[in-house]
Parts: C-alpha cells; structure tokens; sequence
C-alpha cells in the first residue's frame, strides 16, 4: 500500500517535538564526521527537507545508496534546525531507499545549468529549482482560471482538437490525415483533376489541428450565454522566436448579450483576480523569481493588480507611436499591426500600467470580428501589460449574417466551410464578445522567465517534439 500524505510542505509547517514520515528525492549531499546532512524534495513546495542521517543507525550499504537523484522514505523526528536556511530538520530513525540513482551520470548536479541544457533533459528538468516553481505556478495558474469562471458562472466547454474549419483565415494549420503519403489518391477528372482526393481519407474531408476554440465556443455561449474553453492549440508557423510554441494552451470565454465593453470589463477583472490569486498561492516561487530571473516580477504584477486599465483607440496609439521620436525597428504607420516594441512603449513609457487598444483596422484582423460603421475598423481589442505586450486579444462577433458573409468572401475563405457558423446568424442571433488567451503568454508574465519554451512541460516548435 502506498502512503498518503507526508507532503514536505506540510511537513515544514509542523512543530518541533513530532514525528514524521518523507518521501521525495535526493537534491544534495554532504557527510560529514558520522553524520549525512541529505536535502530531499517532493515537488509540494520550494524549500527542501534536510535530513539527518546518523551512520551509526544505518548500514554502510544504505548510505551508499542515498545518492544525488535517488528516491527515498524517510521517518523520523522533527527537532529545531540548529542550521541556518531551515526552521526544522528530520533526524532519520528508518530509510528506505526506492530507487538508487547513480551520482557520477546524474545530469542535475549542485551547479548552475543553462536553461538549453535543461531542455534537453526534459525528462528531469522539472526536478530542478527553477522548474519545480515554475510547473508549481503553472498549476496554481490553471486552478485560478477555473476557479474564476466557475464563480462568474461561466459554463466549461471541451471543444474539439480536429477540425475542418480554419478560425483565423491564416492557413498555418497542421493537416491529419490517415491517407497514404507514399501514394495518395488522386482525383482522375474534373476541374480538379489530378489533385488529392480527400473523399478518402478518414473525415471525407481535409481536417486539421485546430488554431482555437473559438468558433465551437460560440455555438454554446448561443444556448447557456457564458462559456469558456480551457485546452490545447496548434500553429504550424516555422517560428523559433522565444514567444512562439506549435502547441500552446489556450483561454477562451464567449458571452452572449455582451458587447465590446463587457467583453473589456471581464478581460480586465480576469486578469486582476487570477494573478492575485497566484501571487497568494505562489508567494515562495514568485519570491524565488524575483530573485534569480527578473527583478521586476512583483513590481509589475502589483502594477496589473492594483491599476485601473488605460483605454485607447489603435487610432490614438498610433498617434502616440508616430510623435515618440522613436526609432522604431518596425515603422509604425495608420493600418499596420503594432508590434512588441510598440506595445510596450505605450505600457511602460506613456501610460506605464496595462492599456487596452480599441478599433483596429480591418484588414489587419479576424473575419469574424464585428465591423464598425466607419467601414475601416472592428470592434476588437488588445490588452497590453508592461513587460510583455500583448497578453490578451478579443472582440466583438459579427453577429449579422449578411456583414459576415461579406466578410468571409473579403478574406478569400470559403463559405461553405462555415454553413454552421453563418447558422447561428439566421437562427436566434445575439450581440457577443470573447477573447482569447495564451496561457503560456500569462505564464511568462508571471514568472518572468525569458522563454516560453520554459513554460510548459513539454515544448512543441520547429525540429523538436522530444518526449
């Protein structure tokens, strides 16, 4: 029978005088004159567990094993640390040691590792400090997002990960298939003879990976008014920028009667109550951060908390953008897409709090975003946060069918890729709203690593789908 319980965070919070029962693995090491000082983690928290280990009370081959990587039981009684770095300490009365590890191969050894290398043990990389506080954040995070939903009564929706729908008009899609590619099948006449013939393949269709949930979450915000969508999404752009995954993890509410002010209003309220849940949860990790990765992490996470959100026009913020005197790696100029530097320009140097830029161009978004009267813009936005830019983009829908229609045609999409989403248009159509959310995105804002490939267990981008 496994044990429960005996979480080295709990075991820490406990007086001196009791006793206790560890199990974690081996981080370090040191001997000295007949005693092992050993420092064991579980994951459960930041701080470590030292452990002393009388050589007297254990046979020479039990110590030999207890080795750097190893994975130990350990019972004990919990006495006052006369050391500094630990309020207790464990004085081992039985061990057991359940997996020998051996010390010369081990890769986490007591010494600085870069973050590449640390990569390319994918498999023990979580074991080390930084990456033990960051999938503990991760954790806390994803608890967070749910747990401000549900309280807003939202309704959590799986949406589907194959799909024959391309939701942002992009075309970096990765296909599925089950067709041969040795020999795939060929249309024998027509207009499109010679071309692939994907009546065979597994849907009768083309399908693909999708790039967001979006579409699907607008069917049921349609029936139960709010709803979110919380799951896995894939891009096939050949980018290995420190900002770009091909699999990531996206937020995506949609609300029904709702426009582009409540849409606002929650993307704000979201970001305010899950990053102060996490800097409650996470103090430890975050405090660690703040200290080895970037300095500025509290600072600005108190920033998002306790600011009131500055709100422009992207007609405004270019405004602001051409009168910096700046000289701007990407020109900024009325119609083009504002970039990273742009954005924190605006976050850090103008109004230096989050900002939410309203009414973009047209050309530069979504089919599906709704089109403003003026006939140039849509009712869209972004939030930007110091630090990071863009954390946050949405809109309001388009909810009429023939403006929709046009819209589909303008971005050379085919309208019978979407017959059900023009469906939800001709039967009971609402004003709604959403936006979407990386999740990794927020992660990297929180923790302030410099990587997004840090952020998630097990990183997909270009050349690399290790483990």
């Amino acid at each position: 029978m496994i044990e429960k319980g005996g979480y080295i965070s709990d075991i820490l919070q406990q007086e001196p005088g009791g006793r206790a029962v560890a199990h974690g693995w081996v981080k370090t090491r040191r001997d000295s004159k007949g005693v092992r000082f050993v420092q064991i983690n579980d994951g459960s928290c930041f701080a470590d567990l030292q452990v002393v280990l009388d050589a007297d009370a254990f046979s020479e081959e039990a110590l030999h094993h207890v080795t750097t990587g190893a994975s130990v039981r350990v019972e004990g009684s919990l006495v006052e640390s006369p050391g500094g770095g630990q309020r207790v300490e464990l004085h081992a009365s039985d061990l057991h040691v359940y997996g020998p590890s051996d010390p010369a191969s081990y890769p986490l050894q007591k010494k600085g590792h870069t973050m590449e290398f640390l990569r390319e043990i994918g498999h023990l990389r979580s074991r080390s400090n930084t990456f033990g506080a960051v999938f503990r954040v991760r954790n806390a995070l994803a608890r967070a997002i749910h747990s401000f939903f549900q309280r807003q009564g939202f309704l959590y929706v799986h949406t589907p990960i194959l799909t024959a729908s391309d939701c942002e008009g992009a075309g970096a899609m990765f296909g599925v298939t089950t067709l041969d590619l040795q020999n795939l099948p060929r249309k024998p006449e027509g207009p499109k003879a010679g071309s692939i013939d994907y009546g065979q393949d597994f849907f009768g269709k083309p399908a693909f990976l999708t790039v967001s949930g979006q579409l699907n979450a607008e069917i049921f915000a349609l029936a139960f008014t709010n709803v979110y969508t919380f799951g896995p999404t894939f891009r096939a752009e050949n980018s290995n920028t420190p900002r770009h995954l091909a699999e990531f993890w996206m937020i995506e509410p949609e609300m029904a009667f709702c426009d582009l002010q409540g849409d606002m209003q929650l993307a704000e309220k979201f970001l305010r109550e899950v990053i102060a849940e996490v800097m409650e949860t996470c103090a430890e990790d975050l405090e660690f951060f703040q200290k080895r990765i970037d300095s500025t992490v509290l600072a600005t996470l108190e920033n998002v908390v306790q600011s009131s959100f500055e709100h422009v026009t992207y007609t405004e913020a270019v405004a602001l953008l051409e009168k910096s005197g700046n000289n701007w790696e990407f020109p900024v100029h009325w119609g083009s897409d504002l970039q990273s530097e742009h954005e924190r320009y605006l976050t850090e140097q103008v109004f230096k709090k989050p900002v939410i830029v309203t009414d973009y161009p047209k050309e530069i978004k979504a089919f599906y975003m709704r089109a403003n009267d003026d006939g140039r813009t849509v009712r869209a936005m972004d939030v930007l946060a110091p630090r990071i830019g863009e954390i946050i983009g949405g809109s309001q829908r388009e909810e009429r069918y023939d403006v929709l229609c046009q819209r589909i045609a303008e971005n050379h999409l085919e309208e019978s890729a979407y017959w059900w989403y023009l469906d939800l248009r001709r039967y009971g159509s609402v004003p709604h709203a959403g936006f979407g959310l990386g999740f990794e995105r927020l992660m990297l804002y929180l923790t302030g690593m410099k990587n997004i490939r840090d952020v998630i267990p097990f990183p997909r981008t270009p050349g690399s789908a290790d483990f």
